[in-house]
């Protein structure tokens, strides 16, 4: 089970309202959306910052002979 932490948390209320029509769901869903959003944000820049220095050695005439 994973840990979880209650917290009390002040927010517009507009911003609240506008995200919570965003997601469809309520109060703690539409908060967990958001942690879940801001976590993955520093994954997605990683990303951003290798394009163009990764590079790959795929063949790909032998994987288009793969499928068949």
């Amino acid at each position: 089970m994973e840990a979880r932490q209650k917290i009390t948390v002040n927010v517009p209320a507009d911003l609240l309202a506008k995200a919570q029509e965003a997601t469809g769901q309520g109060v703690a869903a539409t908060v967990r959306e958001g942690l879940r959003m801001v976590a993955a944000r520093t994954a997605h820049q990683t990303l951003r910052e290798l394009r163009g220095n990764v590079e790959f050695s795929v063949d790909l005439d032998r994987l288009r002979e793969d499928r068949g």
